[in-house]
């Protein structure tokens, strides 16, 4: 049997500014720092057992910001211990004044998008322990999720479901004469 990786190491983004992105994983996400480089690179992770699970790399103030909806990384998430420490994240982006994108139920889970310095995409979020979970397939299927399972200080926002399946794109045929 083939082998397969033990987990996903470090992501590897663009900034435009290290430091200035380095300050904000450190106040924003509590992540720790095992080294920095002005001017070229930053390391940074949450479980300090690891060297870096994400990696920023300068690439200059002219840089162009990342897209929506392009090819690429669409964002990075970090998972925490309880629904509490969610609720702590919550008052934190709240009292930085950092922009909520969106939150979002995902059933077995509820996530707080935001975007970084420089736009990148990154999810603070809860899980349910696996024990928990309705189902041992199709986790995040609209009909298999309860409401009210992540009460919080988001209840006043808008908090999105799983999205409805999108229909299968139905190819074109090519009309001749």
């Amino acid at each position: 049997m083939a082998k397969r990786p033990m987990y996903l190491g470090h992501v590897n983004i663009f900034v435009r500014n290290t430091e200035k992105s380095k300050a904000w994983y450190e106040n924003l996400l509590g992540l720790h720092c095992y080294e920095y480089r002005p001017g070229w690179a930053a390391f940074l992770s949450a479980d300090t057992e690891q060297s870096h699970e994400v990696a920023l790399m300068q690439v200059g103030d002219d840089a162009p910001l990342p897209q929506r909806r392009q090819v690429g990384l669409n964002h990075m998430a970090w998972r925490v211990a309880s629904l509490d420490d969610l609720k702590d994240y919550y008052a934190r982006i709240k009292a930085q004044g950092q922009p909520i994108e969106r939150i979002a139920d995902h059933g077995i889970s509820l996530g707080i998008y935001l975007r970084d310095p420089d736009g990148n995409g990154v999810e603070v979020y809860y899980e349910l322990p696996r024990a928990e979970w309705p189902v041992d397939y199709h986790v995040f299927s609209r009909d298999k999720v309860g409401s009210g399972r992540f009460p919080g200080p988001w209840d006043a926002e808008r908090v999105d479901p799983l999205p409805e399946r999108a229909a299968p794109a139905v190819p074109q045929l090519a009309v001749t004469a």
